[in-house]
C-alpha cells in the first residue's frame, strides 16, 4: 500500500469522534465498511477497490475473477472507458488519481493470454431471452443473463458482433482482435450471436423463437445532418458512415484537405483516421471554444500532437467543391453567438460528426411503448418500455452515451429481467455511506507518481492504426494497484494492533481482518486516529 503522508486528521474530526479514557467509555470503536468513492462513480457497477487489492497481492486471476464480476469486457474498458473512477479518486487530492483503467486493461490483456474463461452455469433455467443488439448493453445483459443459466440468443444486423465498438471505435483505439477475444469468451459461457439478421418485427421475432423476455440494445448508428447551403459542394460524409466504411475496407476518397464538423470525440476520432488515411491536412471546425467542447481534453490533446488543427469559434455558412465559408462566433454566456466575420478554409471533404441518432421507429407499433422528443425510447427504473417484458438500454433511452454506461444498462436489465421471470422484483442493496477524502488518516509516507503507459510517437502513430498505447508491464500493474488507498475498507495494516496501549484488538488471521475486546477497551480512540483508511469508527456506546 503506497500513501503519501498528510495532515487530514483534525482536531474537531478527533473531538466529533471522541477519545475519552478511563473505565467507562463513552463510545467504542467498530470496524465498518465505507464506500469508496470509485466504486460509486463506476458506471458499470465494479468493485473497483476489491480488485485492485487482489492485484496489490499479485492474484491476477482472483482480480480478473472479482472486476469480471460486474463487466465482463476488462480489455475493452481499459482501453476506452473515460474512467469517471479516476476523477473521483481521492488520491487525486493527495497527489494524483490511481490510473484504475490502466490495471484494468492489464487484468483483461493478462486474461486472454493465459486464456482465462467464465465457469458456466451448472444448472439451466429453460428461459430464452432474446437480445437484439451486440454492442457493449447487448454484450452485458447477455453474460449476465447466461450467468444465471438462461438460455440466450443475440441478433445482430452487422456483420460482426461489437456494434460501435466495432464501427465507432477506431483500431488504434481498440484493437479488433482484443474486441473479439472478448465477445468470444461471452459466446463460450452459451451466449448465441446470430450476425447479419436485423429485426424488423420484435413481437413476431418473439413468438417465433419462443422468447420469454427481450432486451432491445441498438446503438446510435446514424449521424446526424444539418443544412448547410452549397453550390458545387465538394465530398460530404456522415462520420459514424465513415467510420464504418474505414472499418470494413471501404475507406471513402477524401483528398488531401479535409474538414470535419463538430467538436465530440467522434470528431477527434474522424480527424485522426482521416490523417491515417492519407490526409495532408485534418481540420476540425466547432462553434465553441476548447473550454465548451464535448470531447474529452486528452482525445484533443492527442488528435492536436498528431498533426490535426482544430479551428475553435467557427461555424459553417456555405461550401464548395474545394472551399467552404465559415462564420467566427463568440461565447456569451456559455452560448456561440455570431460576429458577422467571416474566412475561408481550402477542403477537399467535409466529414459531418454532430451526433448520431437510433433507428428506432420499428417499435411505433408496440402499444405502450413510448418516446422522447429525440427518438429514445422511455424505459421505467426496471429498465423496462411500456410493453410487458421488452427492455431497453444503451444508446436508444435516454442518457449520456458511452460504452461503460452501455454496459452498465446490459447488467442492471439482467437483473431486472431475471427478477421478472420469476415473478420478483429486483432491488438493489444500498451502499454503504460514502468516505470523503476528509476522513483518511493516511500517515505513511512515500514517493507515489503513478506509472504512465507507454505511448507511440505522434509521428509514427498517425501513419498507421496500431494501437498507441501499451499495456502495462506485471510490476507497473502491481505498483499502480498498491496506490490505492483503500478508502474506508480495511486492508490488515497492523496500525491499529500496534497502537492500542491495552492490547484490546485480535488478529483474525489474513484475510479475516480484526475484532476488538471490548472488556478491557476503554474507547480512547488511538485505534481509529491510527487507521489511514478511516475502516474504525468511534460510535456511542450502548446502555
Amino acid at each position: 500500500m503506497i500513501f503519501l503522508k498528510t495532515d487530514l486528521t483534525t482536531q474537531t474530526d478527533l473531538q466529533e469522534h471522541g477519545s475519552g479514557t478511563g473505565a467507562t467509555r463513552s463510545k467504542r470503536p467498530l470496524y465498518v465498511d465505507f464506500f469508496p468513492p470509485c466504486n460509486q462513480a463506476c458506471p458499470a457497477g465494479e468493485n473497483i477497490q476489491s480488485w485492485l487489492s487482489l492485484a496489490q497481492e499479485g492474484n491476477y486471476f482472483e482480480a480478473w475473477l472479482r472486476l469480471t464480476e460486474e463487466n465482463p469486457m476488462p480489455a475493452i474498458h481499459g482501453r476506452v472507458c473515460y474512467h469517471p473512477c479516476e476523477t473521483a479518486c481521492n488520491r487525486r487530492d493527495l497527489d494524483s488519481s490511481v490510473s484504475i483503467h490502466a490495471v484494468e486493461r492489464f487484468l483483461g490483456d493478462l486474461a486472454i493470454e493465459k486464456g482465462w474463461q467464465f465457469t458456466k452455469p451448472q444448472s439451466r433455467t429453460r428461459k430464452r431471452i432474446l437480445v437484439i443488439g451486440a454492442g457493449p448493453s447487448g454484450l452485458s445483459a447477455a453474460y449476465h443473463l447466461a450467468r444465471r443459466g438462461h438460455d440466450v440468443s443475440i441478433y445482430e444486423a452487422g456483420p460482426v458482433a461489437g456494434g460501435m465498438m466495432n464501427f465507432g471505435i477506431p483500431a488504434y483505439r481498440l484493437p479488433r482482435n482484443i474486441l473479439q477475444a472478448e465477445i468470444k469468451r461471452i459466446e463460450e459461457i452459451g451466449v448465441e450471436i446470430r450476425l447479419n439478421y436485423k429485426v424488423t418485427d420484435i413481437l413476431a421475432e418473439k413468438d417465433a423463437g419462443g422468447f420469454d423476455a427481450v432486451f432491445i440494445a441498438i446503438g446510435a448508428h446514424i449521424g446526424k445532418k444539418t443544412a448547410i447551403p452549397a453550390r458545387e459542394a465538394g465530398k460530404i460524409l456522415d462520420a459514424v458512415s465513415f467510420l464504418k466504411d474505414v472499418e470494413l475496407g471501404n475507406a471513402p476518397q477524401i483528398g488531401r484537405r479535409v474538414a470535419i464538423y463538430g467538436g465530440g470525440n467522434t470528431a477527434m476520432d474522424a480527424a485522426r483516421t482521416a490523417k491515417r488515411l492519407g490526409a495532408e491536412e485534418a481540420l476540425i471546425i466547432y462553434r465553441r471554444d476548447r473550454e465548451h467542447m464535448p470531447a474529452h481534453d486528452f482525445e484533443a490533446d492527442e488528435a492536436l500532437s498528431e498533426g490535426v488543427k482544430i479551428h475553435w469559434l467557427r461555424t459553417i455558412k456555405n461550401l464548395d467543391s474545394t472551399s467552404m465559408t465559415v462564420e467566427k462566433m463568440n461565447i456569451i454566456d456559455g452560448r456561440p453567438v455570431p460576429t458577422g466575420e467571416f474566412e475561408t478554409l481550402e477542403a477537399d471533404s467535409l466529414i459531418l460528426a454532430l451526433g448520431q441518432d437510433t433507428e428506432t421507429d420499428f417499435l411505433k407499433g408496440i402499444n405502450g411503448i413510448e418516446f422522447q422528443t429525440d427518438g429514445t425510447v422511455v424505459v421505467n427504473s426496471k429498465m423496462m418500455t411500456g410493453y410487458d417484458g421488452i427492455f431497453a438500454g444503451g444508446d436508444m433511452v435516454p442518457s449520456e452515451r458511452t460504452v461503460t454506461i452501455a454496459t452498465g444498462h446490459g447488467k442492471k436489465a439482467a437483473h431486472n429481467i431475471d427478477a421478472w421471470l420469476n415473478r420478483k422484483s429486483y432491488e438493489k442493496v444500498p451502499n454503504n455511506p460514502l468516505i470523503p477524502i476528509e476522513k483518511l488518516h493516511v500517515w505513511y509516507r512515500t514517493n507515489a507518481a503513478p506509472k504512465p503507459q507507454t505511448h507511440l510517437e505522434p509521428e509514427v502513430a498517425s501513419h498507421n492504426f496500431e494501437e498507441i498505447v501499451a499495456c502495462y508491464t506485471p510490476e507497473e500493474a502491481n505498483y499502480e494497484a498498491q496506490r490505492c488507498l483503500s478508502c474506508g475498507n480495511c486492508f490488515e495494516c497492523d496500525g491499529c494492533f500496534g497502537a492500542c496501549p491495552e492490547n484490546a484488538i485480535i488478529k483474525l488471521g489474513k484475510g479475516k481482518r480484526y475484532k476488538f475486546n471490548y472488556k478491557i477497551c476503554t474507547g480512547c480512540g488511538v485505534c481509529f486516529e491510527q487507521c489511514p483508511c478511516h475502516a474504525i469508527d468511534m460510535v456511542a456506546e450502548e446502555n
